[in-house]
């Protein structure tokens, strides 16, 4: 009986796991359709932006990039907690490997780092753009 509740806890985690990623991709998709430019475009407006427009430019793509990271943190916290709540589901020998509770909380910390540095980089085209617009 006791092996049967481990399989219907994993089962159970395994459910949520692949409810927490459904839910998360469409939005991390439309995130990365608001504002988000093509690397090339981002390369060519960091090194050639003159005007408020440019620059307001850079920083809706830096405020979308924050809401994709701030996003991906949010999966892996979920993730985490799923494993935590059923570590046979992840490697408890490997606690960095990718389906471990420390490596998602390892990664929901990255994301947000990621996201606080997207947002100051925002921050800082929005400034450019008040200054060249005054």
């Amino acid at each position: 009986m006791k092996n049967g509740m481990n399989w219907k806890q994993a089962i159970t985690s395994a459910m949520v796991l692949a409810a927490v990623i459904a839910i998360s991709a469409p939005q991390a998709t439309a995130v990365e359709m608001k504002g988000m430019l093509k690397s090339k475009e981002v390369k060519a407006l960091v090194a050639n932006a003159k005007t408020p427009a440019d620059h307001m430019k850079l920083a809706r793509h830096f405020n979308a990039m924050a809401e994709k990271h701030e996003a991906e943190a949010l999966e892996h916290e979920a993730l985490a907690v799923e494993y935590t709540r059923n570590p046979r589901m992840g490697s408890s020998k490997t606690p960095m490997s990718p389906n471990s509770a420390e490596h998602c909380k390892y990664f929901a910390e990255h994301c947000r780092k990621a996201a606080k540095e997207m947002r100051a980089m925002a921050a800082a085209h929005e400034a450019m753009a008040r200054e060249i617009g005054k």
